[in-house]
């Protein structure tokens, strides 16, 4: 069997970090993921979903992540029943992540949660070649002819 789901969106709203009676992190948040189908003349709609993290990956997420960033995110399906305050009873699905990863640039997220942006250093430079590689400034004696009569080297 099978039960692998790999998302990436925005998240929705900043990750909420809790933890357990016995001390383990866990962060639920919401990523809201576009589908990939537009409909001519309407907008494109999205789904949103919620994630849960548990231990140093629920640290990672509230410690780097906020609303509006981009996240990718790995894991498994999992559903669990529960009865509202109502009485009613229902059914929550949600994504145990297993692998959470950035999913866009420092500078395209606007830096990350807890104001951290080191200082923007200018590029190397890049060692350019002295002269460009040509292959069409060669000669036919830069080939070896193969005799048709044996086999081929590869």
């Amino acid at each position: 069997m099978l039960n692998v789901i790999a998302l990436m969106g925005r998240l929705v709203a900043d990750p909420e970090l809790r933890h357990t009676p016995n001390g383990i992190a866990t962060c639920t948040f919401r990523i809201a993921v576009d589908r990939n189908f537009v409909r001519a003349g309407e907008e494109r709609k999205a789904d949103f979903i919620d994630i849960v993290a548990w231990r140093q990956s629920a640290e990672f997420v509230c410690k780097y992540f906020h609303k509006g960033s981009m996240i990718a995110v790995n894991g498994s399906l999992q559903t669990r029943n529960y009865e509202d305050k109502n009485g009613n009873k229902r059914t929550a699905y949600e994504v145990v992540a297993d692998n959470i990863h950035f999913a866009e640039s420092r500078a395209a997220s606007g830096g990350y949660a807890g104001g951290y942006a080191a200082p923007a250093a200018a590029p190397a430079p890049r060692a350019v070649p002295e002269q460009p590689v040509s292959f069409a400034a060669g000669s036919a004696d830069d080939f070896a002819v193969i005799d048709e009569n044996e086999d081929l080297p590869f």
